[in-house]
């Protein structure tokens, strides 16, 4: 998919969201290097702690239906913020898969990252 139809498709996974709590609706799609796609959605929870990020939530749907794990890209969006930038805990799993790109729109248009700006000398498998 090209980056334009992968943000539309978090777009419309931003719509699916469960956010009573904080009205912040966001949707995340995962593309693979061998180009399958994997959408997720932020689900609140009254226990705070316990909600999920649309990025990890695209990472299970991955994890659960892929044999191959290897992250080209991910586009993340939100009709409640523009950029809408994967948190730390997001960055740090979608590092785990070697996710090389990450989309968002802002008030330009989309704009794409290298991971290594947005989560700079990581900490990954390898390291260990």
């Amino acid at each position: 998919m090209e980056p334009r139809e992968l943000l539309e498709a978090a777009r419309s996974a931003s719509r699916s969201a469960y956010a009573p709590y904080s009205n912040f609706h966001v949707g995340a799609v995962i593309q693979l290097e061998n180009g399958a796609v994997y959408v997720g959605c932020n689900i609140e929870n009254a226990s705070y702690g316990l909600s999920m990020c649309a990025e990890r939530n695209a990472v299970a749907a991955m994890v659960t239906g892929a044999e191959e794990r290897k992250i080209q890209s991910v586009a993340v969006a939100s009709p409640d913020a523009a950029p809408c930038m994967p948190c730390g805990a997001c960055r740090q799993v979608l590092r785990e898969f070697g996710c090389k790109e990450v989309l968002v729109e802002d008030e330009s248009g989309s704009r794409s990252f290298g991971f290594d700006e947005i989560l700079p000398h990581s900490f990954g498998p390898e390291t260990l």
